[in-house]
């Protein structure tokens, strides 16, 4: 674009998801049953950590070779499902701790470009929005100086390591392990804290197979509930069931999704379980998943046809506008307020709880289509960019936009709600300069975030965000200046005042009746008429 402005990307609509996993609480379980639970996880887990310590020392190396290798060395201690399991599931956890690698290397070398620049300024210099600026004292300086030392050598050290193809990871996850030197700070003892590494060291899921009975040869779920799980090699004179299985007393039954999952079953189709244990609630919960067919992709035209929803992402709450298919926002906006402060999981009911509002609120006014930003704050959370602004980096990293997206997504397609996603730039700015001000009155006041929202909206329809290109300037009035010469009474579509009718303006008056103006009592001492007449006043003389 010109003036300076970078090129927008033209919206698209977002694909829709293409798995489905769907949770229920495995109640009613014995203690023997949960013995057999807790001795097949850890037996299971054991295989699954040495896995990972072979599939680290491959690094790079590794091919289709070691790959059925690792899965021969499993098979004696487990079954040929459970190491193709295992196997897949270590390879996933690799490739995850690979990406993250990748990310971090490339944040870090954000941070020292950053770091070079500001430190080649002048002291004082000010900055602009794409650029930041020189460092305010020598001492800042310095401390700066020292810091870009610190991110070369981690920097190199990070390069080595993803040439090399190592990767840092632990099964249970780095922050649980770290949990263990600050028991006093996470409010755990030490048993509570052992419990939880222990059941995150886990394993205790298999893939699905079509074909198979219920779709798991593994971890069999029938359409009455029923759970059996084939039991290792080593375990096996634990099994209740023939050959080798345990079956669960307790029955499961799936509220969301229930009859889809039934189908699956019924169908033998293939279903992937995964069973876990949760320390702190004393419960256990299986996790059933599956893949759908990719949805054709309605297209963008037909989704718009009733108009868009247009909503702007915020730290604490979501602005939504409707409008028409002309662009033009209709009632009033909405903001659907939710608390990202606490617990993962209080984080996460409180988004889906505020999109649930919102896709209800798009349904009842008959729109199929939701417009979102397609945001990323990657290159904007850097510390070293916004080391001074606390404040705004950390609202720009409590901004839920990777999880909203996704949720609103996997949430959308079970409404037929569409999401379009449009480019992020300049809503904010070009909605407040078009958009607040002539919307705000007396009794409606008209936020940046609402303002923002219909620029959003519109710019998934494909109009400019302003609100009614202005006309030329000749255009405006006549070239030569006002007008001051008006059309006849007779001349159609004439611009000059409306004909005056005789008669008053009431409607029980018929127009041919004498008009005549009303008149009221004058409040003014100076209108107020004398009743008689008034004569000068004679001149009194005195002897």
């Amino acid at each position: 674009m010109d003036g300076g402005l970078r090129e927008l990307a033209a919206p698209f609509v977002v694909p829709g998801p293409s798995g489905v996993a769907i949770r229920t609480r495995l109640g009613q379980l014995t203690a023997a049953d949960e013995e057999v639970l807790r001795r097949v996880g850890a037996h299971l887990g054991a295989l699954a950590c040495r896995d990972l310590k072979a599939r680290c020392h491959d690094g790079l190396k590794h091919d289709a070779g070691a790959w059925a290798t690792r899965k021969r060395e499993l098979t004696p201690l487990s079954s040929a499902r459970w190491a193709g399991a295992i196997t897949k599931a270590t390879h996933e956890q690799w490739a995850l701790a690979r990406r993250c690698a990748l990310a971090h290397l490339q944040s870090l070398q954000a941070g020292v470009h950053t770091l070079r620049h500001r430190l080649s300024l002048p002291l004082g210099q000010k900055g602009g929005k794409r650029a930041p600026g020189g460092y305010h004292s020598r001492r800042e300086w310095h401390a700066k100086a020292r810091r870009l030392q610190v991110l070369e050598d981690r920097l190199a050290r990070e390069r080595a390591a993803w040439e090399a193809g190592r990767v840092h990871v632990v099964r249970g996850g780095k922050r649980l392990a770290r949990m263990r030197h600050q028991l006093p700070a996470a409010r755990l003892t030490e048993a509570q804290w052992r419990a939880r590494w222990e059941a995150a060291r886990w394993f205790l899921q298999a893939d699905g197979e079509s074909g198979k009975r219920y779709g798991n040869e593994t971890i069999r779920i029938g359409p009455d509930g029923q759970v059996s799980i084939r039991l290792p090699a080593p375990l096996a004179g634990l099994a209740n069931a023939p050959h080798g299985r345990y079956v669960l007393t307790g029955r499961i039954r799936f509220a969301h999704r229930g009859p889809e999952w039934a189908d699956r079953v019924a169908a033998n189709r293939s279903i992937a379980y995964r069973i876990h244990h949760d320390p702190a609630r004393a419960r256990w919960y299986v996790t059933a998943s599956w893949q759908k067919p990719a949805s054709p992709a309605v297209p963008l035209a037909a989704a718009l046809a009733d108009g868009v929803i247009g909503v702007d992402t915020n730290a604490d709450h979501l602005a939504a506008w409707r409008l028409d298919v002309h662009g033009n926002p209709t009632g009033n906006p909405r903001r659907f307020c939710y608390d990202l402060s606490g617990t993962t999981q209080h984080r996460d009911a409180q988004l889906r709880h505020a999109l649930t509002r919102l896709l209800h609120w798009a349904r009842t006014c008959g729109v199929r289509a939701i417009a979102v930003e397609d945001l990323d704050f990657t290159a904007e959370k850097t510390r070293e960019k916004h080391g001074g602004r606390r404040r705004f980096r950390r609202l720009v990293s409590g901004l839920p936009t990777g999880r909203l997206r996704a949720r609103l997504t996997s949430m959308a397609d079970q409404t037929g709600i569409v999401v379009v996603a449009v480019d992020p730039a300049y809503t904010s700015k070009w909605g407040a300069q078009h958009w607040q001000k002539p919307l705000t009155s007396n009794i409606r006041k008209i936020t940046r975030h609402d303002a923002a929202s219909i620029a959003i909206g519109r710019r998934a329809q494909g109009y400019p965000l302003r609100r009614r290109t202005t006309p030329p300037r000749a255009h405006r009035s006549d070239v030569h200046g006002h007008r001051i010469v008006q059309a006849g009474g007779d001349a159609p579509g004439r611009e000059g005042p409306r004909r005056r009718l005789p008669g008053p303006r009431t409607r029980s008056v018929p127009p041919d009746a004498e008009r005549t103006r009303a008149t009221r009592t004058p409040t003014t001492v100076r209108g107020v008429r004398s009743e008689r007449e008034r004569a000068p006043d004679s001149l009194l003389l005195t002897d």
